[in-house]
């Protein structure tokens, strides 16, 4: 739209049309300057500075989270207690997703940011300090723990926010495809690099990880957008449910949620179950790491698609054909051998997943009042991460009982039976992208 205007001016000019004179009303001189064009995002430094934040916490994330269950199981010895550490992480995350979007709708997005990256930085700044003095205990890591996953709703919806706040609207797309390829450069360096942190001491991953949150909060403080972004004073905690709400009143947006917490009941233990399956096979733990680094590969290469996805298919269409076509591969899972060809499937199985991820923003977060717009991340992602800790625990009891095969089998047939009902709702195949000017 932009690119047209520009072009009606310059053709004008071109034309060889008399200079405006300088009585011009002062509405229709500066009609020309709103149509120019936003510098490239590459030289948006507000947004390019809140993209190193956030790819630096998530890399030191996904190193911790190597080095978390190493330390208490070299505390306890008890797995049924490295296990708990990362269900109270993500029981706090839920917990506290709802409350988190009311406080964001309230506040400034900004100093949110920063409350949350201070918390971060304070509970792993003191996993290194009691590490380093020996005095680490597992009522200490556990608060971590609940202080980490408490953090992760309020610091994830309000840095999306703030993107928003300092990229133009025909950027955003643009923007949140760059923030998928964080999501996989973190997901690809960050486990093998907590794996070796440990090894060279206890508490390096930890360092490692604090600093990560300390660039991010430091990017945070920099970081003014140049509009205040809006906010709800009459938003309270009786408002707490609206988000899910208005989600849920919505039917079209209701199956497409469920049909996306069905995707992660059984994609967030994929690796679980893909572990469980070399193991079978005898396969070294080298190969194992290198067959799960697909999935991030994958990532990278999906976000090079997803402007081509988004052109080519409605979002309807999009959502039930990513989730249909998953189910194949999962279930190639459970038959291929070997380190190399499971990477390749984990690869093929991350492809659509970025398309995904900005089609619930397109279709979902662009369409609410700025001053909703947390309420209605926080519910989104309250909803569809049920499906996380709920596939997790299911999956590690498929596996005790179906062994490696059977369980990738039940969740090829689980996520092939979403994808064919969800076909079946003609609202959801007829679904459309919402217009820009919307």
């Amino acid at each position: 739209m932009t690119a047209s205007t520009m072009d009606s001016n310059n053709g004008r000019e071109a034309g060889g049309s008399a200079p405006q004179p300088a009585s011009q009303p002062t509405s229709q001189r500066t009609t020309r300057t709103t149509t120019a064009p936003p510098p490239p995002l590459r030289r948006n430094w507000r947004f390019q500075l809140l993209w190193i934040g956030s790819a630096s916490a998530l890399t030191g994330v996904t190193a911790a989270d190597v080095a978390y269950p190493l330390v208490i199981l070299a505390l306890t010895g008890s797995p049924a207690w490295a296990g708990l550490f990362g269900v109270i992480q993500a029981a706090a995350t839920v917990l506290c997703g709802l409350p988190a979007g009311v406080l964001l709708d309230r506040c400034d997005r900004r100093r949110v940011l920063i409350a949350a990256e201070t918390l971060r930085v304070a509970a792993t700044g003191s996993v290194v300090l009691t590490g380093l003095f020996g005095t680490l205990t597992l009522p200490h890591l556990l608060l971590v723990a609940a202080a980490l996953g408490a953090a992760q709703p309020l610091g994830g919806a309000a840095r999306m926010l703030l993107v928003r706040a300092v990229v133009a609207p025909e950027q955003l797309t643009a923007a949140l495809t760059q923030d998928e390829l964080r999501v996989s450069l973190a997901e690809l360096a960050g486990p093998p690099l907590g794996g070796f942190l440990y090894g060279l001491g206890r508490a390096v991953p930890f360092v490692f990880s604090a600093l990560g949150f300390a660039v991010s909060l430091l990017c945070a403080l920099i970081v003014r957008p140049q509009q205040p972004t809006a906010t709800d004073p009459t938003a309270s905690l009786r408002t707490v449910f609206d988000g899910i709400r208005a989600l849920w009143q919505a039917p079209t947006l209701r199956l497409a949620l469920l049909l996306v917490t069905a995707l992660n009941a059984c994609g967030a233990p994929l690796s679980l179950a893909v572990i469980y399956r070399l193991r079978e096979q005898s396969t070294p733990a080298w190969a194992i790491g290198a067959a799960l680094a697909g999935s991030a590969v994958g990532g990278l290469a999906g976000a090079a698609l997803v402007g081509f996805l988004h052109r080519r298919f409605s979002p309807g269409t999009l959502l039930i054909g990513i989730v249909g076509l998953e189910a194949p591969v999962f279930a190639a899972l459970a038959f291929v051998h070997g380190a190399w060809a499971t990477g390749a499937l984990l690869l093929a199985s991350m492809l659509g997943i970025p398309a995904l991820s900005v089609l619930l923003d397109v279709l979902i977060f662009r369409q609410v009042p700025d001053a909703q717009r947390g309420r209605t991340i926080t519910a989104t992602m309250t909803v569809v991460g049920l499906g996380i800790p709920l596939g997790s625990g299911a999956v590690g009891l498929l596996l005790q009982f179906l062994g490696g095969t059977g369980c990738l089998l039940l969740l090829a047939a689980v996520l092939a039976l979403a994808a064919l009902r969800a076909a079946a709702v003609p609202e959801l195949r007829r679904a459309v992208w919402p217009s820009p000017a919307a």
